[in-house]
């Protein structure tokens, strides 16, 4: 009885800390506005461009992708799903449809969209659908999201060209961008104002370690 009692403790006290690691904790109390909806497509007056990718853990991805020289900025949102304006409660409970996703802009000048999609392999798990690491549901699933056809016609050939490199099948899916909701302000560049407990989150996720098995050493 003592033991059954001992593993439950440790399960809630388990929950509880990945719940915390995730952010469950942040943003609580207060007012949280709606996200609002950016347009899909990809070309802008400034001349940068638009690429959104997804790969589990929006945290993650947009750390990977603001290392990259010519990367204007990143967001961190939903898309792919049928609910307007949805939260970070909603989407990270299922059943949306959005996937965690982040929105890079980026100066072609600088560097390219075939250079973004180098990087975007090397931080995800190309053979796991509707989950990415520790997290599962396919609010985590890996998708290129891609703004116009020269966009796709990239992305495929890219696509070809790691299945070459293995045996497994690679899932990541390639589909037309849409609606993209920021998500709400305490996710945005999550990896600098929660440092600790973002790099707590990434090792305890397995990111690294598992991205290491796959590619060797790190990608940037």
């Amino acid at each position: 009885m003592r033991s059954h009692r001992l593993i439950l403790i440790v399960a809630v006290i388990l929950g509880i800390g990945y719940f915390w690691l995730r952010g469950g904790f942040v943003g609580l109390g207060t007012a949280q506005a709606a996200p609002a909806a950016q347009a899909a497509q990809a070309p802008r007056a400034d001349g940068y461009v638009r690429a959104t990718f997804a790969s589990g853990c929006f945290w993650c991805t947009e750390s990977d992708f603001d290392k990259v020289p010519g990367v204007i900025s990143t967001t961190s949102g939903y898309t792919g799903g049928t609910v307007k304006n949805p939260t970070y409660r909603q989407v990270s409970a299922g059943g949306t449809g959005h996937a965690e996703s982040v929105e890079v802009v980026f100066d072609p000048k600088v560097v390219t969209y075939e250079k973004l999609l180098d990087i975007y392999w090397h931080n995800v798990d190309p053979f796991t659908a509707n989950r990415q690491f520790c997290d599962g549901g396919s609010q985590y699933r890996p998708v290129i999201w891609v703004h116009d056809a020269a966009q796709r016609k990239a992305a495929e050939a890219s696509k070809v060209q790691v299945q070459k490199m293995f045996k497994e099948p690679v899932v990541v899916a390639i589909q037309d961008a849409g609606p993209f909701y920021a998500a709400e302000d305490y996710h945005q560049d999550y990896h600098n104002t929660n440092s600790a407990q973002y790099r707590f989150y990434r090792f305890g996720c397995g990111r690294d370690k598992r991205l290491a098995q796959i590619w060797g050493d790190p990608k940037t």
